[in-house]
């Protein structure tokens, strides 16, 4: 039995590092595990890009949560002089009366965010690498754009290292103990004892909860992306927004050509789903990798269906909602999970890092968190 902690972090990937970062600049006696060694392409965090917007389609409710997101994104990245934004604005657009527009739509005029609403017309004319039909709309957000999500990862893991957090790589747990008020923690070489926990191991969560008596409704899906050679005076981060998109056939997504790269593009809205094994067989391996985004770039952006120049899989875990999940075991407040990010989740990491560092400090949180509740009946 080695040292004890005020507070051990299961999963220190996407949130649990964001966590780690707070609770150690707090003072907080921390230990952070991981079966890997983050950043790393194991998880739901692969790549180097993510997304981030305000302007909410999934829901208004997550608009000052972006914001406070934000907010912590440009403090992190002035205290380590690490690049972790780049304006790009985001595109939105689809088939007019397409709900994820309309809420994005609804979420900026109840919040007063800068956007613009566009025509087919509008959209072809401002910028030609995207040809969209008469029945299209979209909507432009201007302050959106891209975080650096390894670099995210990196810099939290050097601050909370810096302010004496401790970080065990390699090393998955075998099993969770929780008693009135510690919880042992054991991983296949040591075990540690805590007074609180964070769980928050992505795809992992399911197994891990269901030693803790919590079943919940947690899929993990492998996902693709792609790396498309793209003309590079259409498609460059200077001139060419991120798009997200809600076609006839399916939900798509990109990013600009960023320091040479090409046009990066997957499809949201599909993927394999995973059993217990986690067997995320290598891009190509399945015919929809590229063929689903390939056929979307045909139709939207021709010049951007270049050659395919890398394939990256990555994992999801979704809730049946597509909600998070980011509360307190039923039955024990020393216990905080997080969880089910359902893809969109990683724009918010700083936020909820901060938020969960507050749960196991304070026992509350200043957000409304009821739409992530572990209880909601969807879930079960």
């Amino acid at each position: 039995m080695g040292e004890q902690f005020d507070v051990i972090i299961v999963g220190a990937g996407t949130m649990g590092m964001a966590a780690g970062y707070y609770l150690a600049k707090k003072g907080v006696n921390t230990l952070l595990i991981d079966s890997h060694d983050p950043p790393h392409d194991k998880g739901s965090h692969t790549g180097d890009t993510r997304i981030i917007r305000f302007a909410y389609g999934e829901g208004r409710e997550y608009v000052p949560l972006a914001l406070r997101s934000k907010e912590l994104w440009d403090k992190l990245q002035e205290e380590t002089e690490m690049p972790l934004f780049l304006q790009t604005g985001v595109l939105g657009f689809g088939p007019k009366g397409t709900t994820f527009i309309e809420e994005a739509i609804a979420s900026a005029s109840e919040h007063n965010l800068p956007l613009e609403v566009l025509d087919a017309n509008d959209i072809n004319q401002r910028w030609a690498g995207i040809t969209v039909p008469e029945n299209y709309y979209g909507c432009f957000e201007p302050t959106s754009g891209v975080l650096f999500s390894a670099n995210c990862i990196r810099a939290y893991r050097e601050g909370a290292l810096k302010h004496g957090a401790t970080l065990v790589s390699h090393s998955p747990v075998t099993n969770i103990e929780i008693e009135d008020d510690t919880v042992t923690v054991h991983t296949a070489k040591e075990t540690y004892i805590g007074k609180k926990l964070i769980l928050s191991a992505g795809a992992w969560n399911g197994p891990l909860l269901s030693k803790l008596g919590i079943d919940v409704k947690l899929q993990p899906l492998r996902q693709t992306h792609g790396f498309f050679d793209a003309d590079p005076e259409l498609y460059n981060a200077d001139t060419f927004p991120i798009y997200l998109t809600q076609t006839d056939t399916g939900t798509y997504y990109g990013f600009p050509r960023i320091d040479g790269s090409g046009m990066k593009a997957g499809r949201h809205d599909i993927g394999q789903e995973l059993d217990e094994t986690y067997n995320v067989v290598d891009y190509g391996k399945v015919e929809a990798d590229e063929q689903d985004t390939r056929t979307f770039l045909d139709t939207f952006m021709p010049q951007a269906s270049g050659k395919l120049m890398e394939g990256v899989t990555c994992l999801y875990t979704k809730t049946p909602d597509e909600h998070f999940i980011i509360d307190y075991h039923p039955e024990h407040m020393h216990v905080a999970i997080a969880g089910g990010f359902s893809g969109h989740g990683f724009k918010f990491a700083s936020v909820i890092g901060e938020i969960l560092s507050e749960m196991v400090t304070t026992g509350k949180s200043p957000y409304d968190l009821s739409l992530f509740s572990i209880k909601r009946p969807i879930l079960k």
